[in-house]
């Protein structure tokens, strides 16, 4: 029998902290107090008898009972905001395609992505997209809540792809990119090697799949952790940084691929076999796309693999 005191902020309060690891961060998230979010969830708490989070210098974490709570909380949230879509206005008042791309993925894809909106809308208003940016578990977890519509992102641990289906679109190596004319570029793999550590390495952040791909790589080669590092996933900031010094940046290949066509990059001379991440299209199992949503799907299969656009002759 379901308790009718339960009401829908006591699932967006739970499902907040447990996305966010923080009562204050749900609180801004949702964008009331943080004394409203804590009795919100004593609430929920006294309600179902039993404890759900357990809060500590760290922040807050699910207990088992409030993973299992969560976990059918965010099924009931996502069914929700379906059924709220299935009579959404119609075609031409209806609302943007929320797409979730990892700030690696994003750059290759949503431009090209785009154009293909484009080309298939065939003179009639192209579809309106609004992409999101974020870590894989990050975009999944707004998926399953419903937040989004559909995520581009990398096929992650089972426990984080229950109730999502996965679809392979590309594979993606990693790539060790540097400034034109870096002391490492046209030097041999041994080289290379014996030297990397000299320089400052830029690495995607701890406990994203990437970033588990590159410390493999250089545990493979006996390579220790790096002196000097700069970790994140912003690649206008890892671009930005590359092209200013003799930095070494680890990352995806299609993120850098126009540019290590047109010379804007250089690529190490180095066997990046084993470190390629599966990309895919990923959904609610569940899930039945609108129209909007199947376009940017129908697109998504299109294009496959992003490629380089072919480089425009300076005059």
């Amino acid at each position: 029998m379901i308790d009718e005191r339960i009401k829908f902020r006591h699932l967006q309060c739970v499902l907040a902290v447990a996305r966010l690891g923080s009562l204050q961060r749900a609180a801004e998230a949702l964008a009331i107090s943080q004394p409203a979010v804590s009795k919100t969830l004593k609430e929920l708490e006294s309600l179902l008898g039993v404890r759900l989070l357990e809060r500590g210098r760290k922040g807050a974490e699910l207990t088992a009972a409030g993973a299992a709570f969560a976990r059918h909380a965010q099924a009931s949230v996502g069914a929700l905001r379906q059924a709220v879509a299935s009579v959404a206005p119609g075609p031409g008042r209806s609302g943007p395609v929320r797409l979730g791309a990892l700030p690696t993925v994003a750059p290759a894809l949503i431009a090209q992505l785009l154009r293909q909106l484009e080309r298939q809308a065939e003179g009639s208003a192209p579809t309106h997209l609004r992409v999101h940016g974020g870590t894989n578990p990050e975009l999944l977890s707004q998926l399953r809540q419903g937040e989004l519509d559909l995520v581009v992102g990398r096929f992650a641990e089972p426990s984080l792809m229950l109730g999502l289906s996965f679809e392979h679109l590309y594979t993606d190596p990693l790539v060790l990119a540097v400034r034109p004319g870096h002391r490492l570029l046209g030097r041999g793999p041994a080289e290379i090697m014996a030297r990397l550590l000299e320089h400052c390495l830029i690495l995607p952040l701890p406990e994203t799949a990437i970033r588990h791909a590159a410390d493999n790589f250089l545990s493979q080669r006996g390579l220790s952790r790096p002196a000097r590092l700069l970790e994140t996933l912003s690649v206008s900031l890892a671009r930005q940084h590359t092209l200013a010094s003799e930095a070494v940046w680890f990352t995806p290949l299609g993120t850098v691929q126009t540019e290590l066509q047109t010379g804007q990059l250089g690529r190490l001379n180095v066997d990046t076999k084993g470190t390629e991440e599966m990309v895919g299209l990923i959904l609610r199992a569940d899930q039945r796309p609108g129209p909007a949503q199947q376009q940017v799907i129908d697109a998504l299969h299109e294009l496959g693999s992003p490629q380089p656009q072919p480089a425009r002759r300076k005059r």
